[in-house]
């Protein structure tokens, strides 16, 4: 069966990677998920307290610099492909999977196709991906963003954010990107948003997440998000998101 996929955008500091660790760790309890860390800063994996012992990025670095040494007449994206279970970190009812970071002057094309193709081989182990993108809109124009059932675009409810999501969205449709479904989500929001800017934009609002103190502690502290008790506001509201998605616990 074909798995559940979620892609989480937005602009830098709008709790995009927040929103999608709070995601895995909610559906994890459904069924198994594969994350996929596609932002060069690659924070996933300690929001959601995954150590990440190696990357797609730094294979990739590894490759380029060895390449007398490599077989000769064999693709350096072929050898990168074999290298990806090296990549993937398992924790129990998640794998991870990390790009790594974009700084330096090679071209990431080769990781990005390797990523496409790496999320198109192991989706199918999986009943949920979340795929947590770059901040702003160049995954988008990577076309790392494919076959994904809901396009969940983080913003913070004023009107330079909003632009932001709306710019996102529109880029999204210029590409026709397969996706199925796209929506605003509001962060660091109460009910009162609801009522403001947000109806203006265009997008579908799925629901809005308050300000959690015990997300901002954690982070002060370097903790991960798994810590968080059930009962915490940011947990609730992205209980209620995914219900809205269809994907409320069974039973």
């Amino acid at each position: 069966m074909r798995p559940f996929t979620i892609a989480v955008a937005g602009k830098g500091g709008t709790g995009k990677t927040t929103l999608a660790a709070l995601m895995v760790l909610a559906l994890r309890e459904r069924g198994p998920v594969l994350a996929v860390d596609a932002d060069p800063n690659c924070n996933l994996g300690e929001a959601l307290g995954i150590p990440v012992e190696r990357t797609i990025g730094a294979l990739r670095d590894e490759i380029l610099e060895n390449l007398a040494d490599l077989p000769s007449g064999v693709p350096k994206d072929q050898i990168l492909e074999l290298g990806l279970h090296e990549c993937v970190a398992e924790d129990e009812g998640v794998d991870l999977l990390t790009m790594g970071h974009g700084e330096g002057p090679r071209c990431y094309c080769m990781v990005n196709h390797v990523l496409r193709r790496a999320i198109e081989t192991l989706r199918g182990n999986y009943r949920y991906v979340v795929l947590d993108n770059e901040a702003g809109m160049e995954h988008l124009s990577r076309r790392t963003t494919q076959d994904v059932d809901a396009l969940l675009v983080v913003a913070e409810p004023n009107p330079v954010s909003l632009r932001s999501a709306a710019r996102i969205v529109g880029l999204a449709e210029a590409l026709k990107l397969r996706v199925r479904g796209k929506y605003l989500v509001l962060n660091r929001a109460g009910e009162e948003a609801l009522r403001g800017p947000a109806r203006e934009v265009g997008i579908p609002l799925l629901g809005t997440v308050p300000y959690d103190p015990g997300v901002a502690e954690l982070a002060a502290a370097g903790r991960p998000l798994r810590e968080l008790p059930p009962d915490s506001p940011a947990r609730r509201a992205v209980e209620g998101i995914l219900e809205r998605l269809g994907l409320g616990k069974e039973g």
